[in-house]
């Protein structure tokens, strides 16, 4: 199961820490969901989830104003020991001290921020929903082309790395070289971004590691891109029937979720870097609509019909001049 640090979701979030005694570097978030704990201050936990984040805004922050002091340290006390990873105060509404007190004696880490409680949730669980997503990685390179997510992914010194420094220099962003961390946020939404330790580099054969970000400046990368297309690389076979109309597509799968995949072979004197551009612009123009292998199947069926039409005009024409010559004869004897 996947999880992040509770430090990671701090410096993230840029959280202020209240209890400075408490010690949270091991602490991990498993779970994307985040909870508000109005009925909890009451002292109801049924079907409770102790794993989420526990977020306090005006409501909560209202009622435990009005609490008694037996009632806060009752309540207070049942939350904190139900192992929960820790408490966001919103608002920059601050707890009391006693709530202070007995957080710090659970080992609850608290935490203060001055955002709004909405605006708080919407971020945290967008973020944690791309962390915990269900990862993979996959042998390829990830290139951001014309807004497009474009995949290429082939066999090892096949010039993936080649053709993605050539899109860099035609204005593209790389997002990952060799190896691609592929998520799945949703149903519909595969990202991909590269590890830490290989962000923004290329390995090109006989040449080494180069780091993109320096040569070609920060708009020549970027961290993550949604993968819309892939591009698979290959040697030209001879015997191999490839498609040239674009009529059919084929798909890859990744998690679940198909994505148009275009084999390209390889030959010298291929431009790869323009080839992946024409398929990722024709791609987005699918997207809008647009089909130019469609258009053309139509544009041919549609000379093909209008050549029948014109066949049979001639012949419908003999006939009626037959029918009305033979009319014609009937009416003179």
């Amino acid at each position: 199961m996947e999880s992040v640090k509770l430090e990671e979701v701090v410096k993230k979030m840029k959280f202020e820490l209240l209890t400075p005694n408490v010690d949270f570097s091991e602490t991990e978030i498993r779970q994307c969901d985040i909870n508000r704990p109005a009925l909890q201050l009451t002292g109801y936990f049924e079907h409770d989830d102790a794993s989420r984040m526990q977020i306090i805004g005006m409501v909560e922050y209202s009622y435990m104003s009005h609490m008694t002091q037996k009632q806060k340290d009752t309540h207070f006390q049942k939350l904190l020991d139900r192992g929960i990873p820790c408490i966001v105060f919103c608002r920059n509404l601050q707890p009391d001290q006693s709530f202070i007190d007995l957080a710090t004696n659970a080992n609850v880490p608290l935490f203060i921020t001055p955002h709004p409680t909405s605006q708080v949730m919407a971020e945290v669980i967008r973020w944690l929903n791309v962390r915990l997503a269900p990862c993979i990685r996959i042998h390829g390179v990830l290139c951001d082309v014309y807004g497009e997510g474009l995949l290429i992914t082939g066999e090892s010194g096949i010039g993936k790395s080649e053709a993605a420094l050539e899109l860099i220099k035609r204005g593209h962003r790389l997002v990952s070289d060799d190896v691609v961390e592929i998520r799945k946020v949703s149903g519909d939404t595969l990202i991909g971004s590269a590890p830490e330790i290989t962000k923004h580099f290329i390995e090109l054969r006989g040449i080494g590691i180069i780091d993109v970000k320096t040569l070609f400046g920060v708009s020549s990368v970027r961290d993550t891109s949604s993968i819309d297309l892939v591009i698979r690389l290959e040697e030209w076979d001879r015997d191999k029937d490839y498609d040239r109309f674009g009529l059919e597509e084929h798909f890859t799968e990744y998690l679940g979720k198909k994505i148009i995949c275009h084999d390209i072979p390889i030959r010298p004197g291929r431009n790869l870097a323009i080839i992946c551009e024409a398929a990722a612009v024709n791609h987005r123009q699918k997207k809008m609509g647009y089909n130019a292998a469609q258009e053309l199947y139509n544009r041919v069926q549609n000379t093909m019909k209008l050549n029948q039409n014109r066949e049979e005009a001639p012949k419908a024409s003999e006939t009626d001049v037959t029918q009305k010559a033979a009319e014609a004869d009937k009416a003179e004897a």
